[in-house]
């Protein structure tokens, strides 16, 4: 039978209460949004961060995370900075003209007070993996080079991992770096086609359902209103990526929910209406495909039923509730059931 709304994951099999998670972007404004939810969310630990070249530099990234986290009461949390570049040696364009110079719109925060982990993020995650006995599970918000690199130099990884989510790909959707290749899995492909091998208990939230999930002016107006700062950065932030949105994508001042929505399927809040089990590579030819993926969608006219070779839970549908979600969590600063 075909398997098309799954169950949540349930909670980390060796705690009832936290489920440890780390999570590797390139923070910029929805990388932002999705910490503040994470730090806030009854039953996830984080961990760990880690950042990568993407947004913004990867020592960028890792400075505008220590600030949220400051922000958000956790200078706990051990950051490290990864990959700026690709496994090939490439630069990444920063993407200032979707998250404004520096990657968090242009808002100023004061200068953390933490200071970054001396490690590699690629080492950051393998110490966390091997720290959490098979437990940590990993979201990815960005261009895949730190897992790739964390791949290579641990070739067991993905039995210390229990379970990726990684915000990427489009699979009925166009692409929004090229008609057919999205950021996180087009920026790196070679990294992106590693990581999607690698045999581990992968779930991908591609643009097919993020550009669905949309937060509006609405929305954003209740954040600045809140009074908590957590709320207030958010809605901060938003600003900036709200314009571009408006001028580039959505008929309407607002924004799709790229990394928040794959945060809320990682820690089990958002149930997806379709999430069939597929066959899933990335193109890393040379030619108008570069950086897509593939994935085989034949069976869609029948639910989608049980493909040889399957390695991927892609999240097509969900039940588009999660923007009322994120804002109550962020403006009231607690648990769901607070």
């Amino acid at each position: 039978m075909p398997a098309t709304r799954p169950t949540p994951p349930s909670a980390s099999p060796s705690s009832a209460t936290a489920r440890p998670l780390l999570m590797d972007c390139d923070t910029g404004i929805d990388d932002a949004v999705a910490l503040l939810y994470l730090c806030l969310t009854p039953g996830v630990e984080l961990r760990a961060v880690t950042t990568v070249a993407g947004n913004t530099s990867a020592e960028r990234a890792a400075r505008n995370t220590l600030q949220v986290l400051e922000v958000a009461g956790r200078t706990d949390i051990p950051v490290a900075a990864g990959a700026g570049a690709t496994l090939r040696g490439e630069t990444r364009p920063e993407a200032a003209f979707v998250h404004g110079e520096g990657g968090l719109g242009g808002v100023a925060l004061p200068a953390p007070t933490a200071a970054l982990d001396p490690r590699h993020a690629a080492d950051l995650i393998i110490d966390t993996a091997r720290a959490a006995g098979g437990d940590l599970e990993i979201l990815a918000t960005a261009p895949l080079t730190n897992l790739a690199l964390a791949l290579r130099k641990e070739p067991r990884l993905p039995e210390l991992v229990r379970r990726v989510t990684v915000m990427g790909g489009a699979v009925h959707h166009p692409g929004n770096i090229s008609p057919v290749a999205e950021a996180n899995i087009g920026n790196d492909p070679e990294a992106a086609a590693l990581v999607l091998a690698a045999g581990w208990d992968l779930t991908l939230v591609p643009l097919d359902v993020t550009m669905r999930e949309n937060l509006t002016e609405a929305h954003r107006q209740r954040l600045l209103a809140a009074g908590s700062p957590v709320a207030r950065l958010a809605g901060e932030i938003l600003d900036f990526y709200f314009a571009f949105h408006e001028e580039t994508a959505l008929p309407f001042r607002g924004s799709a929910l790229h990394d928040p929505l794959a945060a809320g399927i990682a820690a089990g809040e958002v149930v997806p209406v379709s999430a069939p089990r597929l066959s899933v590579t990335v193109d890393t030819a040379e030619g108008a495909a570069r950086g897509a993926l593939v994935a085989d969608t034949r069976g869609m006219y029948l639910g989608y039923p049980a493909q040889p070779g399957a390695n991927a839970t892609v999240v097509l549908e969900t039940d588009r509730t999660f923007p009322e979600l994120l804002v109550d969590r962020l403006c009231r600063g607690a648990g769901r059931d607070a």
